[in-house]
């Protein structure tokens, strides 16, 4: 059992640099070879930030372990959603935006309610996976275009010189470094959360659903916390809408793709819930244009709540 746990928090350390080197070192290689920022934020960012979601919900589907691999990917976007913003929110109010309450937010809640209406029938299959995959490429494609449009507009005003950026030997060593460490991270926390979810007598399922979600989510969390004590506050909700929706569309997506998951009776209360958050955020969003502290109160508490029903239970 001690070993288990050391395995466990390894692999927390592991997901966690690994994710933040994977950013930070391939967003300068990026930036170097003139990749633009909406590219890099849409597939180096969004990949290292949701690299541990995607090692664990994919090593847990190859080894068979279903119910801990749907239930990270749903236990991540429910802390996010709820810990994470709540906690952002309560330090400081988050202002909201037209396209967050229009499109962004609308699209997270309606493939959230897809995947929860796909998951009736016992299993989400390859097609789920090219659906979820379809939609997530449809919407790049969609902001591609849209920045384009957007910079063709700003052509005329005088742009300021970007500053050169240098690569060092030890950003590709960062890079290469950090694919390892996801990798073992992923194997190390299914492993030890699998045991230590048999040692208590407790179900993958809730596992996945609370220890394994926030031990992925740290990322999240500490980019966040770093944000806000930069004063980048407006980021924030935006970053966490668009991480959960890159979750569901590209981590549940790629993996059912690769591996077929089998949906246990006891996903269905998990992805319910996930599905009011989500609209609940939606409605936070709408009032007053902001998420105020007392709706990330709110929040935190339902989180909270969340994880005290799933081990009671």
């Amino acid at each position: 059992m001690v070993s288990n746990a050391i395995y466990f928090f390894l692999s927390i350390f592991l997901l966690w640099f690994g994710a933040d080197w994977i950013v930070e070192s391939a967003s300068k290689i990026a930036k170097k070879y003139k990749v633009s920022d909406l590219v890099v934020g849409l597939t180096i960012v969004a990949f290292g930030t949701s690299a541990p979601e995607f090692l664990v919900t994919a090593t847990a589907a190859f080894k068979g372990l279903s119910d801990l691999s749907l239930s990270n990917v749903v236990g991540s976007n429910i802390f996010n959603l709820g810990f994470i913003l709540g906690l952002m929110a309560l330090i400081k109010p988050l202002p909201t935006t037209r396209a967050l309450a229009f499109r962004d937010t609308p699209l997270l809640l309606a493939t959230t309610a897809l995947i929860l209406g796909l998951a009736y029938f016992g299993n989400l299959g390859r097609g789920a996976g090219v659906l979820l995959i379809s939609i997530l490429l449809g919407y790049i494609i969609y902001l591609i275009v849209h920045s384009k449009r957007a910079a063709k507009a700003m052509s005329g005003i005088p742009q300021v010189e970007e500053e050169v950026c240098e690569i060092r030997v030890i950003d590709w060593v960062k890079l290469a470094a950090g694919f390892v460490g996801i990798a073992l991270g992923g194997d190390f926390m299914v492993e030890s959360a699998s045991a230590i979810a048999t040692h208590f007598g407790v179900s993958n399922w809730v596992i996945g659903m609370t220890i394994v979600a926030a031990g992925t989510s740290l990322p999240e969390l500490v980019t966040c916390l770093a944000a806000s004590l930069k004063g980048r506050n407006e980021m924030l909700l935006g970053n966490l809408i668009g991480s959960d929706f890159f979750n569901f569309a590209g981590v549940l997506g790629l993996t059912c793709i690769l591996r077929p998951l089998e949906v246990s009776p006891e996903a269905m209360p998990g992805l319910t819930i996930l599905v009011a958050m989500v609209a609940l955020v939606l409605l936070f969003i709408r009032t007053g244009w902001k998420v105020s502290r007392t709706e990330g109160a709110i929040l935190i508490t339902l989180s909270l709540l969340r994880w005290v029903q799933d081990f009671m239970t």
